[in-house]
């Protein structure tokens, strides 16, 4: 089956994914203790946004290696958030686990978009 092309970032399912997550985390993260509001509440927001808004920023760069770095930034927020997720379930802040499937979901097709960003340029 053949799949129309992206016309916009937001045509993109791993900018959908990545978009969602983000604003799953901001209902979560509404609920954690006052203290946290310049601690894990920021550092997990602003690693969440980062994921589409890097995604959104790669989209329209022209060269693969411009395309490529920007997934790896996303990757690499994605990666931070799981360990924020980590110490969120640790300090008993709530459940993770549908945060974690939803960054789980995220990240394996950000693995697949990059690698059909490295592909096309073949």
């Amino acid at each position: 089956m053949q799949r129309t092309p992206a016309r916009t970032f937001e045509d993109l399912v791993v900018w959908q994914k990545g978009h969602q997550f983000v604003l799953s985390e901001y209902h979560f993260t509404d609920c954690f203790p006052k203290s946290e509001t310049y601690g894990l509440t920021s550092q997990l927001r602003r690693a969440a946004v980062s994921i589409p808004a890097n995604i959104a920023e790669g989209f329209k760069k022209k060269g693969k290696a411009d395309k490529a770095r920007f997934m790896n930034i996303a990757q690499g927020s994605i990666e931070e958030c799981r360990y924020y997720l980590i110490l969120a379930r640790d300090l008993k802040y709530g459940d993770v686990v549908s945060l974690q499937a939803q960054l789980e979901e995220a990240s394996k097709l950000l693995e697949a978009y990059t690698s059909a960003i490295v592909e096309s340029y073949r």
